[in-house]
């Protein structure tokens, strides 16, 4: 099967270019169905090929497809490897429930297949990413990722809400782009190859200590781009102005995930700069505490959500900067379980809800839609890493690993554990404020419990989530023995050793989430009148939280305001009169002398014979004067 590993990324590709094609002529659940079988059957075939690595002793293979630029390292080819397996499975598998669960959110939509069309694009655009066997191509897929959550971000571009928030979450990823692109080139200087083979093996040997810590923050600025990190974290939240399986599959299993991968993938890179992962350790957790603050006071369900991703992303770039490379990965996997489960449970309310994303119109819908109820109860306990369910799992291996590392990591550690908190708090405000209390929705509203194929995704997502975190426990870390081979070079950070540490801060993880929910309880509980007056008392700092401590308008302020500027003074102070005015003017000059040699070109043949006769008696006196 790995011959044929790259059906993987054909086959929704070729259901993206059918769709395009033809899709306008099927009727509307079709295009979906074709859609979701396409990244179903890459799923199959993943699944099938990744069975020797499940079996233990291989550590993988690279498939050629073609030459591009061999010269450079840079063929089109996949790498297959345990890393490879892993991200590709969490792709398929999570993606093609969304695609399900998209037939039904999108049902009377106009334009459902160019939906199922880009929804396949964006997926065969990761597979390329994560499949990359050289960097070349890894940025070939990283582009196209971006490009794919343009279309899709902005899909209902009738919105001019949604046109904005397309643009931002472009432009915002071609700053991350561009850091990315410099590191890429200092490589290939240091290296005079793309080639991950070529690069890793010789990492150790050819790098210095400063170069690989430049190339590594590099690397650092292109993942923050796309896992939404400080200060590149903006464009993530005003995502969610696409239909909600976007934002699941953005969220989840692919887009965001991109930087976590590219650091597991570069690991090689990152462990000869201590500088580099302590500096990525820290923005990590800080970006936890800061979005978990912001998620705290939003009133929109899918921005909650969006804040929760990237506090969530943080908690994995902190691991991956700690090199607790297996923990980080384990949280991206069960982070795309609990995480797609709540974004298409935020669907299945906003569908019921009539497009309602308010929280504050919601309130008592338990009741009405308890499959829902169940599944986003399931989705909060895990996030807010409540046992047995997958999140805990991976956050206290997270959480462990950081305070096995000491020093600096210690401090990271305790901010990881009040971050904890707030996300117990606010994710029990969000259920509290949906399915709880007394109902706020408007008279012309009727909730009801989303059809079987909305329903359906979100039962095998919250039995993934309850079962999923089982496949790396201290008692049984298989997921580890599973990407060992990824990391053999590398020396990973692990938990403490000792039982009584592990249970200590298992406990503390545990306890941090649980006190986060009893603290939510209590005040969503009460009447609103009670829980409005609370968060009217907490001004200023609620408002600061819920403008996102204003860093939308500072960066209008100092970066968007003044580069209009310039760009306005670019084009008309001097792209105008100098470019423009440069080649008008050789159009001036070429008509000028036009102009003046117009005359000549009478038409009269006894003119044009004239100036023949002048002509030749003039070469006949130059041939006498030099004769003479």
């Amino acid at each position: 099967m790995t011959e044929v590993i790259w059906l993987v990324i054909a086959l929704p590709l070729l259901g993206a270019v059918f769709l395009h094609f033809f899709g306008r002529y099927m009727r509307e659940p079709w295009s979906g169905w074709l859609a979701s079988g396409a990244i179903a059957s890459s799923f199959v075939v993943a699944l099938i090929a990744a069975i020797p690595f499940f079996q233990g002793g291989e550590s993988g293979s690279t498939v050629l497809l073609w030459e591009w630029m061999p010269a450079i390292g840079a063929n089109l080819e996949m790498l297959w490897d345990p890393l490879a397996a892993f991200m590709t499975l969490i792709v398929t598998g999570v993606g093609a429930l969304i695609h399900v669960f998209a037939i039904g959110y999108m049902h009377g939509d106009e334009r459902i297949p160019r939906f199922f069309t880009y929804l396949n694009l964006f997926a065969a655009s990761m597979l390329i990413l994560v499949l990359a066997g050289n960097y070349a191509m890894l940025f070939l897929g990283w582009e196209l990722v971006g490009l794919s959550s343009y279309l899709l971000i902005g899909f209902w571009f009738v919105r001019p809400s949604a046109a904005s928030a397309a643009k931002k979450a472009f432009i915002v990823n071609r700053i991350g782009d561009f850091g990315f692109l410099i590191a890429l080139m200092l490589v290939f200087t240091a290296f005079g190859t793309l080639s991950y083979t070529g690069v890793f093996e010789r990492a150790g040997a050819e790098l210095t200590t400063g170069l690989a810590t430049a190339i590594a923050l590099l690397i650092f600025v292109g993942a923050a781009g796309k896992s939404a990190q400080i200060p590149l974290y903006v464009w993530l939240p005003d995502a969610m102005e696409g239909p909600t399986p976007v934002s699941a599959l953005i969220h989840a299993a692919t887009m965001v995930t991109a930087g976590i991968y590219l650091i597991a993938r570069s690991a090689a890179i990152f462990e000869l700069s201590p500088i580099a992962q302590t500096i990525v350790a820290t923005i990590g957790v800080l970006t936890a505490l800061w979005a978990a603050t912001i998620a705290v006071s939003q009133r929109d369900i899918k921005r909650v959500l969006a804040y929760s991703t990237i506090s969530q992303l943080g908690y994995m770039v902190l691991a991956v900067g700690t090199t607790a490379y297996v923990a980080g990965l384990f949280h991206l996997m069960t982070h795309a379980f609990f995480k797609a489960l709540l974004f298409l449970g935020a669907g299945s309310v906003i569908h019921a809800m009539n497009g309602e994303q308010d929280m504050g119109k919601m309130g008592g819908l338990f009741k009405k839609m308890p499959v829902t109820g169940i599944m986003m109860a399931i989705a909060t306990a895990a996030i807010t890493g409540i046992p047995p369910f997958a999140g805990f799992w991976s956050k206290d291996e997270i959480l462990a690993s950081v305070f096995e590392r000491g020093g600096w990591f210690s401090v990271l550690w305790i901010v990881g554990l009040v971050t904890a908190v707030i996300t117990g708090f606010y994710m029990m405000r969000l259920f509290m404020l949906v399915f709880f209390g007394k109902s706020q929705w408007d008279e012309n509203v009727d909730p009801h419990e989303s059809p079987r194929v909305m329903t359906v995704p979100l039962i095998f997502l919250a039995a993934l989530v309850t079962f999923g975190g089982l496949i790396n426990t201290p008692l049984r870390l298989t997921l580890e023995s599973f990407l060992e081979p990824s990391f053999e070079l590398i020396s990973l950070q692990h938990p403490p050793e000792n039982v009584w540490t592990l249970v200590v801060l298992a406990l503390l993880s545990v306890l941090a989430g649980a006190a986060g929910i009893f603290a939510a309880w209590l005040l969503y509980r009460r009447p609103a009148e009670d829980w409005q007056r609370f968060e009217v008392g907490l001004q200023p700092i609620w408002g600061w939280w819920e403008d996102a401590y204003g860093v939308d308008d500072l960066y209008g302020r100092t970066l968007v305001a003044p580069g209009k500027k310039a760009a306005t003074a670019a084009a008309f102070g001097f792209d105008v009169p100098v470019i423009d005015g440069a080649v008008n003017g050789v159009g001036r000059v070429v008509r000028g002398i036009g102009a003046w040699a117009r005359p000549l070109q009478t038409g009269y043949v006894r003119n044009y014979g004239a100036l023949l006769l002048g002509g030749a008696v003039v070469v006949v006196i130059w041939l006498v004067a030099g004769g003479v």
